[in-house]
């Protein structure tokens, strides 16, 4: 693997100087400043600036040894550079004298996980990947190659009351920019924070429309249902500011210091779940340090899901008109995705993202005028580029299944296609005559098929939302093209699929029926981070699935999937027969040399950790 450029991200509250030190045991690979080209520093507030840092080293870094690196800061108005080791001590592990990485030539193993919301009451799994970082740090070659975070690292449609209060002292704090807020229920950010309805009833306050109003005549008794569907929207991120200073509380410990946290005025019962929110919020502070450490160690790439933006997002075509159509809500979604611009997608391929957005965030952020705000989001919704290939064997390809969605012609309510013709085609010529791929699709492409045939029952009866009817069996177009990709002949032979977004784990092993020889197909889900499932229904769930779709049932043969034999994989140690698992924590996948996974693990956030079990063949799905 040849690695020609390093990239580093940061928020700063004043404008600095970058300089970076690369180092072995024995060699120096870098020691210089950052240029300014090197540097997109990016003003958000009077005293916050996003810097992404893309350096090309001047000889090719090495793979299979630590790395250690020193970033070094220099103030405006000083003379002297400020080694990471006094900015950032926490950063460093135990015995450490510089934070490290380590460059794999070959995928052996790998973190992944998504699902990651603040207020659920459990542990956090990337805490629980830097416990597991710290005991294996001093076996280099036997780290994971990155970290993918495969989309919901951040809860912009369900927020608890005590994080929107820290990002609102936060914003001040920073004084992130203020925008002017059109055709909503408030005329810009700060009118916003004055409004009764600012904390757990900003659903008086989003869009609706006739669509929505025809949900509600079904389902709600009476209560209008807004564009944005999330049950959970009392407290939805709208501004601009209220999303970048959202991402500083999700992934730094630095950004909750001092914070005031005394509830605003509420009623008595929104006063009692503020306190309740509360716990679960500063429980979620406290792993912080080990969330910002590991990160500082293992090369890291992130894709979006719906909850990065909102519940349902490009769900369907009808979906897509009311939301794009609303000035107000137009404006909330775009926002949202400046935010992953800016947080989380810049870092996966930060040349190709400068080189068409760049032009754009640089206006808006100069001028911050409504037009050039407007402009940016336009551009934002016409970009199709938001997939990659990350640079290492066999190739990891990240696929983006929400923005180029292939939408139902017949029906707008129906559920649209996660990927369209085009998108799917241009994946298949990237597949051609590859040995081994790992493709990260942030819904599994084979799920569970009784949760996939209640989603189906209630799209039939014209209430996809009501579901989440998101995945990849859904629209039949799409579901036809991915699998004749698996079935074409020169495809990969070994596929293994990452997949998260349900907020369970499970295994399972797909081979092509009727055929010799033909792909091994992996499908390895691991969610949430810090989410999971209801727990009873999840057993019910999982027991009636083995009942209704076990290998004699003629209903395997209604499905899509027919000419798939599906097979599961065991939790070890799991009762009653059961196939998914209900916990928090992150995914572990090492891989032999073809590709093909050898071990699959659930690292428990609470310590619990589970391994598939591989060896054996178990009872064939359809």
């Amino acid at each position: 693997m040849k690695v020609d450029e390093i990239t580093l991200w940061c928020i700063t509250t004043e404008r600095l100087e970058f300089s970076l030190l690369l180092k072995s045991d024995h060699t120096t690979f870098l020691d210089r400043q950052v240029t300014a080209e090197e540097c997109w520093s990016l003003r958000v507030g009077e005293r916050a600036w996003v810097c992404l840092l893309n350096i090309t080293p001047e000889q090719a870094l090495p793979t299979g040894e630590r790395i250690e690196y020193d970033l070094r800061i220099r103030r405006s108005n000083s003379d002297s550079w400020c080694s990471i080791t006094e900015w950032g001590p926490e950063l460093l592990y135990p015995e450490e004298s510089l934070p490290g990485f380590v460059l794999q030539p070959h995928l052996k193993s790998m973190l992944h996980g998504s699902c990651r919301k603040p207020h659920y009451p459990s542990k956090d799994g990337l805490a629980r990947a830097d416990e597991w970082m710290e005991q294996h740090l001093k076996s280099p070659t036997e780290l994971p190659a990155f970290l993918m975070l495969s989309g919901d690292q951040l809860y912009a449609d369900d927020v608890a009351g005590p994080m929107l209060r820290a990002a609102h002292r936060l914003s001040d704090r920073l004084g992130l920019w203020d925008e002017q807020l059109q055709g909503g229920g408030a005329a810009s950010g700060s009118e916003l924070r004055h409004s009764p309805y600012c904390y757990y009833q900003r659903e008086q306050l989003l869009p609706k429309d006739q669509l929505s109003q025809t949900v509600k005549e079904r389902f709600f008794a009476g209560v209008r249902k807004p564009i944005f569907t999330s049950d959970s929207a009392h407290n939805h991120l709208i501004t601009f500011a209220e999303v970048i200073a959202s991402y500083c509380l999700i992934w730094s410990p630095l950004s909750w210091e001092g914070l005031d946290l005394t509830p605003p005025p509420l009623s008595l019962r929104h006063a009692r779940l503020y306190d309740d929110e509360l716990d679960a919020v500063l429980g979620f502070k406290v792993q912080l340090v080990q969330v910002r450490r590991v990160m500082a160690h293992l090369p890291t790439y992130m894709i979006f899901d719906d909850h990065d933006v909102t519940d349902d997002w490009n769900l369907s075509a009808a979906w897509e008109v009311s939301a794009y159509g609303h000035p107000f809500s137009r404006q909330i979604i775009g926002n949202a995705l400046i935010g992953y611009l800016l947080c989380q997608g810049s870092g996966n391929e930060p040349r190709k993202i400068r080189k068409h957005l760049g032009e754009y965030v640089d206006r808006w952020l100069d001028t911050r005028q409504v037009e050039d705000h407007g402009t940016l989001i336009s551009e934002l919704y016409a970009f199709q580029r938001w997939d990659y290939l990350i640079p290492i064997e066999p190739g990891v390809l990240v696929l983006d299944t929400r923005t180029r969605r292939w939408r139902a012609e017949r029906n707008l309510e129906s559920p649209s296609g996660l990927m369209d013709w085009e998108a799917l085609t241009e994946l298949q010529q990237q597949l051609l005559d590859r040995k081994a791929v790992i493709l990260v699709s942030p819904a599994p492409i084979f799920g569970v098929k009784l949760i996939e045939a209640v989603q189906k029952l209630f799209t039939t009866f014209g209430q996809p939302l009501m579901v989440d009817a998101e995945n990849w069996m859904a629209h039949p177009g799409a579901a036809n093209v991915i699998l004749n990709i698996f079935r074409h002949t020169r495809t990969p032979e070994h596929f293994v699929i990452l997949s998260g977004d349900v907020h369970y784990s499970f295994v399972y092993d797909i081979e092509i029926r009727f055929r010799k020889g033909g792909p091994k197909i992996w499908q390895i889900t691991s969610s949430g981070l810090k989410n999971e499932f209801p727990p009873r229904l999840l057993k019910v769930f999982d027991r009636l699935n083995r009942w209704l779709y076990a290998p004699s049932s003629p209903l395997n043969w209604f499905t899509r999937r027919r000419l798939m034999k599906v097979s599961p994989r065991k939790p070890e140690g799991a009762s009653d027969g059961c196939r998914l698992v209900n916990n928090a924590g992150i995914g572990l996948v090492r891989f032999a040399a073809d590709g093909e996974p050898e071990e699959v693990w659930q690292l428990g956030a609470d310590g619990q950790d589970v391994r598939f079990d591989l060896s054996d063949e178990e009872e064939h799905w359809g």
